[in-house]
């Protein structure tokens, strides 16, 4: 991914461990399909009954687990003012946490909302994350959606698109430490170049993409890494995007620091049970309140249809349900060890480089832990 700490494929090896013996009945994936597995919140908690102290403990917690069994990275969002994401408003601040608290797992903003900020604090804030890790910082762009969230920039709405691809690259030229021209308090122009320098020579960049295919082709041809989500679409139609991202990518003209073959990074919802009865047993119930939550959220977003939606109990919890269940068939990483192998051959069939595991949608610590424990075993096996 571009920067220090750890290669493709190798996330979840143990130095000086030769590998498992070969079990007939469990063959290994084939080389091109191994991927790294790194790990993703966007939890939504109710603050009256959980404490918003007590959630950040469990990230930290569920990170140091994560960084001691060898996943790749860990992602945190950018939310403002909803249930979901409450205790994310500031990505890089969290991650300055996780990096001091952590030795070698990257810490990476999935997704900060580029235009929120000005680019030029965006790369003094990840320069320091940078420098905290030693190199194991990582951003992935988003263009934001929700109106809400744009009460911190309610004149950059609109055109939030066009903003944030103009300031991805500007963030590029920032990091590599190009002295840029802006206008300074009194209306005069000034050159300025970002401080602190980072560790890195180069930012690892991904853009997310909520599934439009418009932003995969843009990611492409920005030859940025690109984050995305399994949910809302069907097998074919997310091979197709990683065919044109990959189409973009290819025929796009160099940029500094990107590397030679973009990565496809998955989020998936995760929880590894010791048998599918199990699994759906202790993530049903929890991932199905997140669900309500999210599509509440989704559904009063007034910036989509120009109003907000109402719906019922009863339609949020249909529509809940629908969803888990076809989570169970497709897209996630939510059943036993075997389930889980197959979900991830079939990703890795299709393109993927990465799965980011989204753990914190509603299990206690516990439960969380002992789900990747069983994942690490199983991706080691692999």
């Amino acid at each position: 991914d571009g920067g220090r700490g750890g290669g493709r494929g190798g996330g979840l090896a143990r130095a000086g461990h030769p590998p498992p013996a070969q079990d007939p009945a469990h063959p290994p994936l084939r080389r091109s399909a191994i991927m790294d597995l790194s790990v993703m919140f966007f939890g939504a908690d109710d603050a009256s009954t959980v404490g918003h102290a007590a959630k950040y403990d469990d990230i930290l917690t569920i990170t140091k687990a994560a960084d001691r069994l060898g996943f790749t990275a860990v992602w945190t969002p950018e939310r403002h003012f909803q249930q979901v994401g409450q205790v994310f408003p500031s990505p890089a601040l969290l991650s300055a946490a996780l990096a001091v608290a952590t030795e070698r797992i990257h810490v990476r903003a999935g997704s900060l909302v580029l235009p929120l900020h000005h680019p030029l604090r965006v790369a003094e804030d990840w320069a320091v994350v940078d420098n905290l890790s030693r190199g194991r910082a990582g951003v992935s762009v988003a263009t934001g959606w929700h109106s809400k969230d744009f009460v911190l920039a309610p004149g950059a709405y609109e055109d939030r698109r066009e903003r944030a691809f103009r300031d991805l690259a500007l963030l590029r030229r920032l990091w590599a430490g190009e002295a840029v021209e802006f206008t300074d308090g009194a209306g005069e122009p000034v050159t300025v170049t970002s401080q602190p320098r980072p560790y890195s020579d180069h930012l690892p960049l991904w853009t997310t993409t909520s599934g439009s295919p418009a932003t995969w082709v843009a990611a492409g041809r920005m030859r940025t890494n690109i984050l995305a989500a399994t949910i809302g679409q069907t097998r074919e139609e997310l091979a197709g995007k990683i065919g044109a991202y990959r189409d973009a990518y290819d025929g796009a003209p160099e940029q500094p620091g990107s590397p030679p073959r973009g990565t496809v990074t998955l989020m998936a919802h995760t929880y590894v049970g010791e048998t599918d009865e199990h699994a759906t047993e202790r993530a049903g119930g929890p991932l199905k309140d997140y669900l309500r939550s999210y599509v509440a959220q989704t559904a009063a977003n007034k910036g989509g249809a120009g109003r907000a939606a109402a719906l019922s109990d009863e339609q949020l919890g249909t529509l809940a349900e629908f969803a888990f269940q076809r989570y169970l068939t497709w897209g996630s990483l939510l059943g036993s060890a075997e389930t889980c192998r197959k979900n991830l051959s079939d990703l890795a069939d299709m393109g993927c480089d990465e799965v980011a595991c989204f753990v914190d949608f509603g299990l206690g610590v516990d439960e969380v832990l002992a789900g990747l424990e069983r994942l690490a075993e199983l991706r080691e096996d692999m």
